[in-house]
């Protein structure tokens, strides 16, 4: 797909986006969205087209670093429960509670016992957000280690993407069977009938947007909001006003 054609079939989802926008502002709907999957399967990218023409003050995109020694202290979804949804929100988890199911696992970072009361626990937990009237949403992104392995090299060789490869990034790497066991075992547990997961194929990070924008849009029973007619109105007359002579510090124009 050409940069063309993808921007061609991004237009209308962004339009439907803005429509999707606008009714969960008026209805008061309350819509979470999970993001998860391997490192470089194309989160932030996807979230960047599903975000770029909504207003970030209803689309909240959420991405928390790691826990303090506070937060480690806490039940484990305390540290994010206040940023779920309230009337008249989006919020889109960059990364959520499901690190416990996958990088913490995997890494070492909880114990076995942790894991397990986990997998038990948010299923109940994402019961209750559903039945308080939340839309929740739980995609994963599947990529293969051939495209992962380039992405992650790109982020090496690009300096735009160097800041995207963290150490963890690179230990996570190796260890591509554990992370396939420790999804298995989250799928098992946490695909319910009232909160499943859906998988998007990540290859092709154009097409992949496409299709779970267009997927989303499918999910959520929204509809078109009326809308007044608007015109510009009569820019008023300068009555007298003349610009300043004043040394405006332009900046340089290099392009």
């Amino acid at each position: 797909m050409s940069s063309k054609e993808y921007r061609k079939a991004l237009f209308p989802l962004h339009v439907e986006l803005v429509r999707l926008q606008e009714w969960v502002v008026q209805s008061g709907a309350k819509i979470c969205i999970v993001f998860e999957g391997r490192d470089g399967a194309g989160k932030g990218g996807t979230i960047k087209a599903m975000t770029e023409r909504v207003s970030p003050r209803v689309f909240r995109v959420i991405a928390l670093p790691a826990p303090t020694e506070r937060e480690k202290s806490q039940m484990y979804i305390q540290r994010y429960v206040p940023y779920l949804p309230a009337a008249g929100e989006v919020v889109i988890f960059d990364r959520s509670w499901y690190n416990r199911a996958g990088v913490e696992r995997v890494m070492g970072f909880c114990t076995e016992e942790e894991v397990k009361e986990f997998l038990v626990a948010v299923p109940l937990v994402e019961q209750a957000a559903v039945h308080s009237g939340i839309i929740l949403i739980k995609y994963w992104l599947e990529v293969t280690p051939e495209e992962q392995t380039r992405r992650l090299e790109a982020r090496i060789n690009d300096g735009r993407k160097t800041w995207k490869l963290s150490g963890m990034d690179l230990k996570s790497y190796s260890r591509w069977y554990d992370y396939s066991r420790a999804r298995d075992a989250m799928f098992r547990a946490t695909d319910t009938v009232i909160a499943p997961w859906y998988v998007i194929r990540s290859d092709d990070k154009q097409r992949a947007r496409l299709n779970l924008i267009s997927d989303l849009l499918g999910r959520i029973p929204y509809q078109a909001m009326p809308r007044k007619t608007v015109a510009l109105p009569k820019r008023q007359k300068p009555e007298g006003y003349v610009e300043p002579d004043y040394p405006y510090k332009y900046v340089s124009e290099k392009y």
